[in-house]
This record gives structure tokens, sequence and C-alpha cells, in this order.
């Protein structure tokens, strides 16, 4: 034998048997992979403890290829398509990628850390690239168009039509009827959005756990709240700084420093910071990501048939339009604005009263706010405080969830937790039938993104006529227990974990068929109304008198602070609500566009803002640069939804002070109609189902002050 023929054939055979074993590795590591495996935990809660970062990658990877076997399987099925055999196989295809993109996308929000972050970069592109082959593929979309067009022959019920409707548009927008250098380039824009978003997000974390307010000296701590210094100074003592104090841009940090510190400059300090977050010119600035990815998004819509990015994504949204989104803003932002002129104007005379002849500035308004606060209606936050202790206000929606729905909450020690702060609850119904799991997660940590928001590991759906119950996950961000007291909340804090619940609610609640159709999966301006809905309960005196005790004394709220809060109740919402609307106006600007003619963001923003007149003591809710809902969440072209549901929440909430707040008839409706019904029917149409007509405005102007 030729002795370089024989060299060839000994390393052809070493080649197979290394490949060999790596094939055999691998099996075995996947095999081994805790995110590939059936979980023998309480009703298949990730088992967090085994989960490692490297399992990830590998998991996606196999997910993404069990899903693409599962599509080419329609694909190659011989009979005629039916809604079956393409449209809910199709739904079905992808459930173990949609397990482990459950785990990892919670991870990356609320435990995050630089591996996680790596490894979402790494698979962004790819989870782009792999939607993009299924939602583009002329084979597969063609199976679906065909069931689409025959729609009729199948005798679908409102569920099945509506995820019909849903699965075709989706490959319509995703680009299946686009020419194939069309869907080149559309690949090319979604892999880049998806690698912004994450970047953005990514950022906003990095530069809000940046910055530290360092005080030294004990009297510049003046006007802050006993447990607002104690929580600082045990920040500044982590960070080995004791016997200073460290205040921080989040929320529980920064917007009480900004309401009761009596050092001005230091307000102007932190205030500052605050709204420059991700626009310093450094390695966090977010000003060419927001601007590239509103391009991007513009050239997307276009490529797909729209002017706009606005007009596409409202085309699904109960508004449909964005002229119907500016209709709505434009009749609340004249009144809201006018209000907070009045508002301006009252703290100008206090601050004269102060001796400051200096104009009101935006780091002035909380603290004026709640100097005449205390001025004019003798109260103030703080005195709110001790009665909206965490453990009671959660105990508090226990029970409100309990009296509408009939659900129980049983903490459990056995439900994996992915931190040592969640707490797990085992949900059942009042036959004691499991309904949920639900996590809660209470407190702010440098991992975990700021702002409060409702996920799920699980949604619900029937599978193999089996009924598979959600995993709920509920996080927030408010101030920790100290060595004198348990966390405490402020009322508004009170009213956000109701909210966030309400999104549980409908999460928990889903009585569905299908993963898309299910629990949360609905148009942005309907998500919001189970959630909001569910903060006016917050706000009842009889609720109130129900959960709202004394976190030493055990004693309900008197009924003179529940007077107060009820005088209070309108009191500076032309402020919120003008800051929220300058953001939803922000929102649809940069959506709206349909050329990119804007090269300076910062400058294009104050453009926009000014032609409202937004008044300069009032900084926009959310800005560009640190605009997360928009440039990093799903709420693109979408944000003006809080006040489109609260329309609708408000209407909703009329019918129980109608026929009573936990009246069962009204509250069993409210399950069918709303919280239950997922996407199983168009928005409007389960909302006149449940109110008997379309909603009205008048409600909500009442309950803002601005009728």
């Amino acid at each position: 034998m030729n002795k370089t023929i024989g060299s060839i054939l000994v390393i052809l055979i070493l080649s197979v048997m290394v490949s060999s074993c790596n094939q055999t590795k691998q099996k075995d590591c996947l095999a081994d992979n805790p995110l590939l495996q059936e979980w023998e935990t309480p009703y298949g809660v990730p088992p967090f403890d085994k989960i490692q970062d490297e399992h990830y990658e590998p998991a996606f990877e196999a997910a993404m290829k069990e899903q693409n076997e599962n599509v080419q399987q329609i694909i190659d099925n011989k009979e005629d398509p039916t809604f079956e055999n393409t449209i809910v196989a199709l739904d079905f295809s992808g459930l173990t990628l949609a397990k482990v993109g459950g785990v990892f996308y919670n991870m990356l929000s609320c435990n995050t850390s630089d591996s996680l972050q790596a490894i979402a970069q790494r698979i962004a592109p790819k989870m782009s690239a792999h939607g993009d082959e299924i939602s583009m593929n002329a084979d597969l979309f063609k199976k679906i168009e065909a069931v689409y067009l025959n729609k009729d022959k199948f005798e679908l019920n409102s569920e099945q039509e509506m995820l019909l409707n849903l699965t075709y548009k989706d490959f319509v927008n995703g680009g299946a009827k686009l020419n194939d250098a069309d869907k080149k380039r559309l690949k090319e824009i979604n892999e880049k959005l998806s690698l912004l978003s994450l970047q953005f997000g990514d950022n906003l974390l990095a530069e809000t756990n940046n910055f530290q307010l360092v005080v030294e000296n004990e009297k510049d701590l003046a006007g802050l709240p006993e447990a607002l210094i104690e929580a600082a100074a045990i920040v500044a003592k982590e960070n080995d700084m004791e016997g200073k104090w460290i205040f921080t841009l989040h929320n529980p940090s920064v917007l009480p420093f900004l309401q009761y510190s009596e050092n001005r400059e230091l307000r102007k300090q932190i205030q500052t910071a605050y709204v420059n977050r991700c626009n310093n010119n450094n390695e966090y600035d977010n000003k060419d990501i927001a601007l590239e990815m509103a391009t991007l998004r513009i050239e997307k819509a276009q490529l797909l048939g729209y002017n706009n990015h606005a007009e596409r994504i409202l085309e699904d949204n109960m508004a449909k339009t964005p002229e119907a989104v500016y209709e709505l803003l434009d009749q609340l932002w004249k009144p809201a604005l006018a209000v907070a002129k009045e508002e301006a104007d009252m703290y100008r005379q206090m601050m004269k009263r102060d001796g400051i002849n200096d104009d009101l500035q935006a780091y002035d308004w909380r603290y004026y706010t709640e100097r005449v606060r205390k001025d004019k209606y003798d109260m103030d936050e703080e005195m709110l405080k001790p009665y909206f202790e965490l453990t009671k206000v959660k105990e508090g929606v226990f029970t409100v969830s309990g009296q509408l729905f009939g659900l129980n909450f049983t903490k459990s020690d056995k439900i994996p937790v992915y931190h040592p702060d969640v707490e797990a609850y085992e949900v059942t119904d009042e036959n004691g039938k499991h309904v949920a799991v639900l996590l809660m997660d209470y407190f702010p940590r440098p991992t975990k993104s700021g702002g409060a928001w409702m996920s799920d590991f699980r949604s619900q759906y029937v599978y193999n006529d089996e009924n598979i119950t959600p995993i709920i996950t509920i996080n927030c961000n408010f101030s920790k227990p100290t060595g004198s007291q348990p966390s405490l909340l402020t009322f508004d804090e009170a009213q956000t974990l109701f909210h966030e619940f309400g999104h549980g609610l409908h999460g928990m609640l889903s009585d569905c068929l299908y993963p898309s159709t299910s629990g949360t999966n609905v148009p942005r301006d309907f998500v919001e109304l189970p959630s909001q809905l569910m903060e006016n309960w917050a706000a009842e005196p009889e609720v109130l008198k129900m959960y709202a005790l004394h976190y030493q004394t055990n004693e309900p709220i008197p009924d003179e602070l529940l007077a107060k809060i009820k005088a209070v109740g309108t009191f500076n919402q032309g402020f919120g609500t003008t800051e929220y609307l300058a953001a939803a106006y922000l929102d649809l600007f940069w959506h709206t566009l349909t050329e990119m003619t804007e090269t300076d963001v910062l400058e294009a923003e104050r453009n926009a803002l000014n032609k409202l007149g937004l008044i300069p003591e009032i900084v926009a809710r959310y800005r560009s640069t640190y605009f997360s809902h928009i440039f990093s969440g799903g709420y693109s072209s979408g944000y003006y939804s809080y006040i489109w549901s609260e329309v609708l929440d408000s209407d909703v909430f009329e019918a129980f002070k109608e026929n009573g707040l936990f009246d069962k008839e009204t509250a069993a409706s409210l399950k069918e109609n709303i919280y239950s019904n997922g996407h199983k029917k168009d928005p409007m149409t389960m909302f006149v189902n449940f109110r008997g007509r379309e909603p009205k405005i008048d409600a909500l102007l009442e309950k803002r002050g601005l009728k």
C-alpha cells in the first residue's frame, strides 16, 4: 500500500472516530441538559438550581432544530391543508423553544449577568434568522394561505378563526409575500433590530447602576425620611463607604430623594443624572441606537407596504390607525397641560415664600408637590407608608382576587425559585383545583431591570387534551426591608402591585386552547385593561380597610386618612397626565416618520415636545435614550396603550360601582369576557359583551380631574 494513501486513510478513520465521539458527546450533553428534559419539579416549574449558563445555547440550538423539523412535517404532509394539520400544528411546533426561551429571557430581565448578556447577543441573530426562515417559507405560507382562503368550510369557532387570522397576518407582515431580494433585506433588518434592542436595554441597566450620589455631610440629608436615609447607609456600607450615604437612580431611591430633599443642588444633581441616562457620550450612550432603530423600522414598514412603523403596528390594535391615537391624546393634552400650568403656579408661590427667586425647575417639581400636598391637604406620602407594608398589600391583592374570582394563594417552599428574594405560590380555585404557579420578585438588585412587569415561564394552553397551567412571574422594584422596619410602600407603589397583579390574573385565569391566543397575548392597547382595572380596587375605602393596616399596631387606616386620600386623588394629575402623554407623543413622533430626516436625537425630541407646548418644568416620563418600552420592550407605537386602556378600565369599573365592588354576577362576567378570554375574540367585542356598549371617555376624565 502506498504510504501516503495509507496515511490519508488513517487520518480519515481517525476523523470519523473523532466526529463520532463528538456527536456522542453532544448527544450526551443534550440528554443531560436540564432545559431539554422533563422537569420533575412541582407543577413543572424550571429547576433553576440545575440550569447553568452553558446550557442555554445548546438548548436553543436543539429547540430551533426541533421546530424546523416540525415545520417540515407540516410542509411534507400530503393531505390537503386544514386548520388542524397546518395552523394548530404550527402553533404547537415550538413548545420546546418556548420552554427554553421562557427561562432564558426571564433570567435576562430579572437575574442577568455579563455571561447571560453575551449569550443574548449571540442568540439574538440566530433567533431572528430562525423566525424569518419560518415566516418567509413559501411552501409553508402556501398551506397557510390555502386554509385562510377556505376558512368557511372548516366551521371554526371564534378562537380558531382568531388564530387563523393572526397566523396569516403574522406571515404577511413577516415577509411571506415579498420577493427574494426584499426578503433578504428584511432578514438583515430584523437581525439588526434584535441586536440593537438588546444593546439598548443593556446600556440602560449599566448606566442606571453606574451612578451614585454620595452624601458625606449629615446636614445634606435634611428633609429625607429616616427609612430612605437608613437604606442609603446600607448601600454605602455595601460599597465600602461606611459612615456615608449613597443614593441611586433606582426608583425607590431617586424618587423619594427628589420628593423630600431640602438640598436643591443635590436634587439637581440626581435629577440631571436621571434624565440624562444613556445620553452621556460614553460606552452606554443610546442616541445612535435609538436613531438607527427608528430608521430601520421605517424601512421595514415600507418594505411591507406601510407608510411608517406605527401604521404597521396599530393595524392590529384596537386603535387601528395613528390618527385614532392622536385623537385620544389630543382630547387629553389640552386640559392636562392647563392643569399642569396651574400646579406650576402653586409651586412658584411656595418657592417665593421660601425666599427662592429662581424660577421653578424640573428638579423642584416633586419636592414642591409634596410641600403643597402637606400644606393644602395636611398629608404626605410618609404619613401613608406605615399603612402599606408590602406583606399586607400583597394579602390585600390576594383577598380582592379571591372575592372576585375565587382564587386562593398558598405559599410553597417546595416550588423552585431563582433568587432568595422570590416567593412562590400555588394558586387554586374555590374547589381546590390547581390553577397556576405564581412567583413574586419584589426588590431591586444590580442584576435586575428597573420598573415593574409581569411575565410567564409558561403560558396556559391545552395540549393532547390536557390543560397546561401557567407559571406566572411578577417583578417589582420596591424598597427592601431595613434593620428597623419592613418594606413600606408608597400608595403609588401599592397600586403598582395591584396593577402587575392584574396582568398576572390575565395570565392565571386564561382558559384558551392555543399558545398564541392565551393569556396576555392580546393587542397592546387592550393588555393594560386587566392590569389597570385592578388599581381601582386598591384605592377604594372598603378595600383599603382590608389591607392598609399599620405595620406596628395592625390598626386599619383611619377614616381621616381615607378622606385625605380621596381629597388628593386628582392632585398633581396635571403633571402626571402631561409627563405621560409627552412620552406617548414622543413614541408616535419616532414611529410616524416616513423618512429619517433627523440626525440629532436630542434636537428632534426637543422640537417634537416644543410643538406640543410642553412646559420646561416637566420632563417627559421617558426621554428617547432611556425609553426602554419602545426601544427595548414591545411597546413601539404602543405607549399610548396605558391611557387607551384607562378609558376602558374606568368604564368597566363603573359597572362595579353601580352593582357592588364584589358583585358576583358582574365579577363572573368580567372573568368570562375579559380575564379568561385571552385573544379568542376581537377586543372591542369582548368589551361590549361585558359592558353592553362601546367605551366612553367620561369616567377617565372624572377620575383624573380633567373633566
